[in-house]
């Protein structure tokens, strides 16, 4: 039985880095707010923007046709606001037109172990956060850049040293999910719940579009990566870049999606740092072996291959992806119609 395995590294590999519960506190005290101030952090400025809450519309839904056959596409975005209730009539109207739902994207992890093999490597999953060799994220960042982490994660974390000893990746996802949580956002979104209410309700099937990984030794594949280096450094910069320069434009890209305004998704600039993230797994040596090095073209190509096989089988199909996926100019509008099919914008 095909059991899931390494859910922290294989949610770590999707959009966003895992965010892991941190452990109990651990000895060392942060640096002085002299030595902080010394390398002279850019400031963090608190803007007053609104997080807007109630019943809200949520934007529309993409149409893509050819033939006698149409796609549904609706773009989901995160983070959203977390006081909000999510008016879903357009997606309820696709869903009920539609004889089959599409999950988004995803990366599928998994090996050959039964619940006893599991329960043995859970000593190896729970070192994956954690830096090789017992070092400190003081030991591995640059000086400047420990010294603005320690200025947001006062901010949003507090005076919790545990994740003093994690991987700066994993840090970084600890920090952002902390930072918006503070700021009214929610990365778990209303989507999800809505869309499983909607499928219920047609009575259609619902399909994974997964991308399947099979992990033949998983013993050793925890191993090596308990020990690999990650160069992800990249990715806790453009995290902290984030933080402090695009808090308050999640903040109003999050109001335009849940009011509809694809006028103003299209104009806000979209900084994401979860590439530069992704990028820190796949490049490395362990993730090259395993088959990961080219994943995001993967887990694309696999979803095209799934959407095509759908619409052979079935007249009308619904299925979700990133907004930002739908506004690109080179994204995936843009590639459906390279595949004859005509689209209706909302």
């Amino acid at each position: 039985m095909r059991r899931k395995l390494l859910l922290g590294l294989a949610t770590a590999m999707l959009a966003a880095p895992a965010a892991a519960q941190p452990s109990s506190t651990q000895g060392g005290a942060p640096s002085s707010v002299a030595a902080v101030a010394a390398v002279a952090p850019p400031p963090i400025v608190d803007m007053d923007v609104v997080v807007v809450s109630g019943v809200q519309p949520g934007p529309g839904l993409w149409k893509f046709h050819k033939g006698d056959r149409v796609l549904w596409i609706l773009g989901t975005l995160s983070p959203l606001p977390k006081d909000i209730t999510w008016l879903s009539r357009d997606m309820d109207a696709a869903i009920a037109q539609s004889q089959l739902a599409l999950q988004p994207p995803r990366l599928s992890v998994s090996a050959d172990i039964g619940l006893f093999g599991r329960l043995s490597l859970l000593p190896s999953m729970l070192k994956l956060r954690k830096n090789p060799g017992g070092a400190k994220l003081q030991d591995v960042l640059p000086a400047d850049l420990y010294a603005r982490w320690q200025v947001l994660k006062l901010k949003y974390i507090g005076r919790d040293n545990s994740v003093e000893n994690w991987r700066p990746l994993f840090a970084a996802s600890e920090l952002y999910r902390a930072a918006l949580k503070k700021s009214g956002l929610d990365e778990t979104g209303i989507v999800g719940p809505a869309i499983r209410k909607a499928v219920e309700a047609a009575g259609i099937e619902t399909r994974s579009t997964s991308l399947p990984l099979k992990v033949e030794d998983p013993k050793q594949t925890l191993k090596a990566f308990n020990a690999t280096t990650l160069d992800d450094v990249a990715c806790f910069r453009k995290t902290l870049d984030r933080l402090e320069t695009d808090l308050a434009i999640m903040t109003t890209r999050a109001n335009a999606w849940a009011t509809g305004d694809i006028d103003a998704l299209r104009a806000l600039p979209y900084e994401d740092q979860h590439e530069a993230c992704l990028n820190a797994l796949t490049g490395s040596g362990f993730s090259q072996k395993l088959g990961m090095d080219d994943v995001q073209a993967q887990m694309a190509e696999h979803w095209y291959h799934a959407v095509d096989g759908a619409l052979k089988e079935q007249r009308v199909v619904f299925t979700v992806l990133p907004i930002s996926q739908l506004l690109k100019a080179d994204g995936v509008v843009a590639k459906l119609q390279a595949k004859g099919f005509e689209v209706e914008a909302p």
